[in-house]
């Protein structure tokens, strides 16, 4: 009887091993591409909020870099109104994002091309008075 729960219970843990294996071993799906216009950056650009298309209406969202990205010129140098063209994988947080590219904004989704827009009109507004 003890021989036979003994083999019960290392058939269980090599099952167990086997099933964990299996899941760490399955390739991770294909990033997202998606396009945004960031709204707001904060000062440590470990998290941005941006309006979001994935093919369908813009949604704000917030876009978290990898550390990679973090190190990479185009996000150090992020501003509001920036367009971009990103692949990352969506989770609770938001957009985990593995590549991006800074686009003009007439090569964003016409979802998204009013927003940029709107937003590039009120950034220009600011200017504005300290032109003179």
């Amino acid at each position: 009887m003890k021989q036979a729960r003994r083999l019960g219970v290392v058939g269980g843990m090599i099952l167990l091993l086997v099933v964990v294996s299996w899941h760490i071993a399955l390739p991770q799906e294909d990033p997202l591409v998606i396009f945004a216009v960031v709204t707001k950056v904060s000062k440590d650009k470990k998290q941005v909020m941006a309006q979001v298309s994935t093919g369908g209406p813009a949604t704000e969202a917030p876009l978290v870099p990898t550390d990679p990205i973090l190190d990479n010129l185009i996000w150090k140098k992020l501003e509001v109104c920036h367009s971009l063209r990103v692949e990352a994988w969506k989770n609770q947080e938001g957009y985990r994002i593995v590549s991006v590219k800074v686009l003009d904004a007439g090569m964003l989704p016409m979802a998204l091309q009013s927003i940029a827009g709107d937003c590039l009109i009120k950034k220009a507004l600011e200017f504005a008075p300290l032109v003179d």
